[in-house]
């Protein structure tokens, strides 16, 4: 039996870096896609050259990490550095199989003839979390090269992350991709004209057509996580094909079963599949386990590995005074890309009963991307989908999501959110609506009632902006 010869490797390396010869360019289909609003921050990272530290860059499959990643290649040479010094890998890659990071660093040396030693440059590694004990080896590498650059891509966000901060310390600086925002929905379709730039009193985006705003949002919701799809009539006729089939089922079939030797994958695919359906609801493990008929014990962990894959995300519950309960019977379970759902089922239009879960998982996926303890509270008289607590537990702000401009007309009906903004010295609190705008106050408490995709927006652009999440959005 023959084995692959070095030679082939480095023919495919040559293939996989086509900036290597003239003209120094990315790929052209990746050339002609629009950057992500994330962009400017991730090159940041990348020509932060005081600090020696390797860039994680995490995200779920199909977000836009290898193309943002060609994004930055792209720019490195437009900002006059030698294309033969970047290096990118898809360390998935069959021909890779076998190959330490070490290996494919040799590799690339023998292939552009670069000296790593004396010669400043940038090397990519795609789809890491693939190569066994690859954060023990990435350390070792940044370490030893001090002027090489280290970025490492994974879908694996969470896995990728404990790793990152178990074997990483010091040496990785994590960056976390989502799904596209609200906002970045909005100005990858030219659409931004529906937004007023000025804001108003509160700090909130304004738009200039409510009604096309919310035709937008709902298409965000049930269309807009992936940058491809936005772009496809195609792929949105029929979701399933390429999201459940292309994302979902590559992910619970084949990413996490090889990154845990999950044996009975029905299981997990029924169990993800009851959470997609009922997102932003609150649910328990007895519920879980009697209905699927698998112990308690094996639902915590497929639920950390759908985490780690970046499907879902769990959200604790609190109680009236914001106190943790010491057993965490009762969660919420949030879709990280409310498309996922239509996907899944069929997609939601804005007068069906599911549009209000919809629209809170929306409202949750703007806010992945910060490192922010989000709760809700629920008690026997009431309940708030989103409070914040800073480190010593104290609510920071609250939320309630409505899709729905009724309580503009009766705010009388949230007491029970007037009496934990009380409790808790909330001194004001945002609603958000349908379609309505206004500025009331009860019992001290002064309400904002906003349209959800005014503040989805608003969310999403002061993220991007580098923006603290002030008043405007809380």
């Amino acid at each position: 039996m023959k084995t692959i010869p070095r030679e082939q490797i480095i023919r495919w390396m040559q293939t996989e870096n086509l900036w290597w010869k003239k003209p120094h360019r990315i790929n052209g289909q990746y050339y002609k896609m629009r950057k992500r609003a994330y962009f400017s921050s991730l090159m940041q990272l990348i020509n932060e050259s005081s600090i020696k530290r390797a860039v994680l860059l995490m995200g779920p499959r199909r977000v836009g990490k290898t193309v943002m990643i060609h994004h930055a290649i792209q720019q490195l040479i437009n900002d006059g550095m030698d294309p033969s010094r970047i290096c990118y890998l898809s360390v998935d890659h069959p021909l890779y199989n076998g190959c330490g990071l070490q290996a494919l660093l040799d590799l690339f040396a023998t292939a552009g003839k670069v000296d790593l030693f004396s010669e400043k440059a940038y090397i990519f590694f795609d789809e890491i979390q693939y190569l066994k004990d690859w954060e023990i080896h990435l350390k070792i590498l940044v370490d030893t090269y001090p002027n090489i650059k280290f970025l490492a891509s994974g879908s694996a966000a969470a896995a990728l992350r404990l790793k990152s901060n178990e074997s990483g310390a010091g040496r990785f600086t994590d960056f976390l991709l989502p799904p596209l925002t609200f906002y970045e929905y909005l100005n990858l379709l030219d659409k931004e004209s529906l937004i007023c730039r000025e804001t108003d009193a509160n700090g909130f985006s304004q738009t200039t057509d409510i009604e096309e705003l919310n035709k937008s949002f709902v298409h965000y919701l049930n269309f807009g996580g992936y940058p491809e799809v936005i772009f496809s009539e195609v792929i949105q006729s029929d979701p399933t094909r390429f999201i459940k089939s292309d994302i979902v089922d590559k992910v619970l079939l084949r990413d996490l079963p090889g990154l845990y030797g999950i044996q009975d994958i029905q299981e997990l695919n029924y169990l993800f599949t009851t959470l997609a359906f009922n997102t932003a609801n609150e649910v328990s493990l007895e519920q879980l386990a009697q209905s699927s008929g698998v112990a308690k014990n094996t639902i915590k962990r497929y639920m950390e590995y759908l985490e780690a894959a970046f499907l879902v995300k769990t959200v604790h519950r609190i109680d009236r005074n914001a106190r943790r309960f010491q057993r965490a019977n009762y969660f919420k379970v949030y879709l990280t890309n409310p498309s996922i759902r239509s996907a899944l089922f069929s997609p939601v239009e804005d007068h069906e009963q599911a549009m209000g879960a919809l629209a809170e998982t929306g409202i949750f996926s703007q806010w992945f991307h910060r490192d922010i303890q989000l709760h809700y509270a629920r008690w026997s008289q009431g309940e708030v989908d989103i409070v914040e607590l800073d480190h010593s537990q104290k609510p920071l702000w609250a939320v309630e999501v409505k899709w729905s401009d009724r309580f503009v007309d009766r705010p009388s009906e949230l007491q029970n959110l007037i009496g934990f903004c009380n409790h808790n010295g909330l001194d004001e609190v945002v609603v958000t609506t349908k379609t309505r705008s206004a500025v009331t106050e009860l019992d001290g408490v002064t309400v904002r009632f906003v349209p959800v995709g005014i503040y989805c927006y608003t969310v999403g652009y002061d993220l991007i902006q580098g923006r603290k999440a002030g008043r405007s959005v809380r």
